[in-house]
C-alpha cells in the first residue's frame, strides 16, 4: 500500500474530477441493485474450497453502475459500466466480486491512479497536465485502445462483458492453489451502439431498457476465471495476462430489481477484499488501496465508520 496516499487524499483527487455530489458514492455513483442466484459448476469445487462454490445455488445481490462520481450521468454517454455481485454464503455471510468493462487498471499503483486523476480536473491546464503525465507515465498510450473499447456504450447492461481488475489466491480443498482473475460474461450477444445510435436514446435508458429485459425472464451471466501463467503478474492490475486457460465456474441468474437494500440508514458495500476461506487477496497494491477508499467514501457520504464491517488490509 502507498505511504504517503492516504484514504481522504484520493477520494478527494477522485471528487476533483467533477460531477461528485454529497452523499453519493465517490465513483459508479448512479446505479441500481438486483436480486439473483448463483450456482457453481462441478468445475469450481475443484479450484476452490469457499463454500458458495460447492454447487448449492445461493442468493445473490448485483449492482450495476454508470463509472463516473456523478449520479446523473446520462446513460448514453461514454463510460466504463461497473457490474458488482454480493453472494450470500450459507452461513449468512457475505463474499463480493468488483467487475467493470475495462479489462486492466491505469495504473499499477494507488499513487499513480491519483496523479492521473489530477491531471485529469477539469480546467483550462488540463491539456497540458495530461501531456506531461503521458510524458512520465508513457505506458498508458498502449492503454488507450482497451479504455476507448471500455467506454463504449452498450445496447444494455446485459450485453456487456465485465472484468475483475486483481489477482485472488483460488485455494482448492486438497491445498492446491492458483491465482486467478474473474470475468462476467452474459448469456446474450455482446453488444454495443454505435455513437449516432446512442445519441437519440435517454438518460436512464440502461436500467429502463434491462427492467424490461427482466420482465422476460431472467438474465444470465457466466462466471469465468482466468487461471495465472507464470510470467502473468499478480500484484499489478495495469499488465495483461498472457495465460488463455479460462474456467467457467459459475452461472449469475439475475432475476428482478432489488427492493430491500439501501433504505433508511441501510449502507451497500461491494468490496474486492471481501473475500471468504478459499479466496485470498493478492498483494496488489490497487486492490489493497481499495477497501480503505471505500472506508473513507462511505464516511464521507453517510458518517457512518465502517469499523469491523471493513475487511482487515
Amino acid at each position: 500500500m502507498s505511504g504517503a496516499l492516504s484514504p481522504d487524499d484520493a477520494i478527494e483527487a477522485i471528487r476533483g474530477t467533477g460531477g461528485a455530489q454529497p452523499g453519493c458514492r465517490a465513483l459508479h455513483a448512479k446505479g441500481t441493485l438486483y436480486r439473483g442466484t448463483f450456482t457453481a459448476t462441478p468445475d469450481a469445487v475443484m479450484l476452490s474450497r469457499a463454500t458458495h462454490l460447492a454447487g448449492s445455488k445461493v442468493p445473490a445481490l448485483i449492482r450495476f453502475s454508470n463509472g463516473s462520481g456523478n449520479p446523473k450521468q446520462r446513460d448514453n454517454s461514454p463510460g466504463v459500466r461497473g457490474m458488482a455481485v454480493k453472494f450470500t454464503l450459507p452461513d449468512g455471510s457475505t463474499t463480493d466480486v468488483s467487475t467493470q468493462t475495462a479489462r486492466l487498471f491505469v495504473s499499477s499503483t494507488p499513487d499513480g491512479f491519483i496523479d492521473l486523476l489530477k491531471a485529469m480536473r477539469p480546467g483550462l491546464t488540463t491539456p497540458l497536465r495530461m501531456a506531461r503525465h503521458l510524458l512520465t507515465h508513457p505506458k498508458l498510450l498502449g492503454a488507450f485502445p482497451l479504455l476507448r473499447e471500455a467506454n463504449r456504450i452498450p445496447e444494455s447492461y446485459a450485453t456487456a462483458e465485465y472484468h475483475g481488475l486483481h489477482a485472488f489466491r483460488w485455494v482448492a480443498a486438497d491445498g492446491s492453489a492458483r491465482f486467478v482473475r474473474y470475468h462476467l460474461v452474459p448469456a446474450a450477444n455482446e453488444n454495443y451502439l454505435s455513437p449516432a445510435a446512442a445519441h437519440g436514446k435517454d438518460p436512464d435508458f440502461l436500467t429502463d431498457e434491462l427492467n424490461t429485459r427482466l420482465e422476460g425472464g431472467p438474465v444470465r451471466f457466466d462466471f469465468r476465471v482466468q487461471i495465472a501463467g507464470p510470467t502473468d503478474s499478480t500484484v499489478d492490475p495495469s499488465a495483461a495476462w498472457q495465460s488463455t486457460q479460462i474456467v467457467t465456474v459459475g452461472t449469475i441468474e439475475i432475476t428482478g430489481l432489488d427492493t430491500e437494500r439501501e433504505h433508511g440508514g441501510d449502507i451497500v458495500v461491494f468490496d474486492p477484499m471481501r473475500v471468504t476461506d478459499g479466496i485470498e487477496p493478492s498483494d496488489d497494491p490497487v486492490l489493497r488501496f481499495r477497501t480503505l477508499a471505500y472506508s473513507a467514501s462511505v464516511k464521507l457520504r453517510t458518517g457512518v465508520d465502517r469499523g469491523s464491517e471493513a475487511p482487515h488490509v
